[in-house]
């Protein structure tokens, strides 16, 4: 099922998509309310996919959890940067909520950094509150999966020996286009394109740590409230964003995340 955060007529809702009933296009099927905690009802109302303004399909309650060093291409190319081994346990770090964009919206490059990059992922929606969860049990506490674009003002995480700033800023992570609770992930792919040209092209089996893992790894340190948001990792192929350019992130099954840089 997917599930998208979309404004209407002046109205800010949440819809299933769900094929035309005139058999051509896609409508969106308007919910009564946010569905990781208001459940699925509708209101009945449909709008046409072409008439609405796609959102962020969530925004974080609490925060926004990234792993670092989760695929092992990335961790070679990064490895003047970040040192070459792969962690022992998922490597974590936060974003504020304040970095959340949509599809469609707009990455601005800090005037302070003269090196902002693109990071593709797969990103996990927080569908309960998590505290100490097993990770045999950890991907029930999961809503859905999305597609993210984990932004770094690179000069600036390396000048800063941390990566707080460099990937915090206001506009650095997008998010959407939409919500989807049931892909398949045993190997989708994670690609990211920028003006059309294929920069990163990864799966999901790559993945050094679990999904499961790195929900269970988080909840020991974080109680994960729903709605809160997990980016997984990263595949090789990082690299710069000028402004006016246009990048993608697409993840299979889930669909394409596209946003302009200024």
């Amino acid at each position: 099922m997917k599930i998208a955060r979309f404004e209407a007529d002046g109205e800010i809702s949440f819809g299933i998509l769900d094929p035309a009933e005139d058999g051509t296009g896609v409508e969106l099927v308007e919910l009564v309310g946010d569905p990781i905690v208001a459940g699925y009802d509708t209101t009945g109302k449909r709008f046409k996919f072409e008439d609405v303004r796609l959102l962020a399909p969530v925004i974080p309650r609490s925060k926004i959890v990234c792993v670092g060093k989760n695929y092992a291409d990335h961790i070679e190319e990064m490895k003047d940067v970040t040192g070459g081994d792969a962690p022992a346990e998922p490597l974590l770090f936060l974003k504020p909520n304040t970095s959340v964009i949509g599809p469609g919206g707009t990455i601005v490059r800090p005037a302070i950094s003269d090196r902002v990059e693109h990071e593709g992922e797969l990103a996990m929606v927080i569908g309960a509150i998590a505290k100490d969860v097993p990770e045999d049990r950890a991907l029930e506490y999961v809503f859905g999966f999305t597609c993210a674009n984990d932004v770094s003002a690179r000069d600036i995480q390396i000048a800063d020996g941390q990566w707080t700033r460099g990937k915090g800023f206001d506009t650095f992570c997008p998010l959407g286009p939409v919500i989807e609770t049931d892909p398949d992930l045993s190997d989708a792919r994670v690609t990211t394109r920028v003006n059309g040209e294929t920069r990163q092209d990864g799966t999901t089996s790559q993945l050094i740590f679990s999904l499961a893992r790195i929900v269970a790894h988080a909840s020991q340190a974080f109680t994960l409230l729903p709605g809160d948001v997990i980016l997984t990792g990263t595949p090789a192929g990082v690299g710069l964003l000028e402004a006016g350019d246009v990048v993608e992130v697409e993840v299979e099954g889930i669909g394409i995340l596209r946003n302009t840089v200024a």
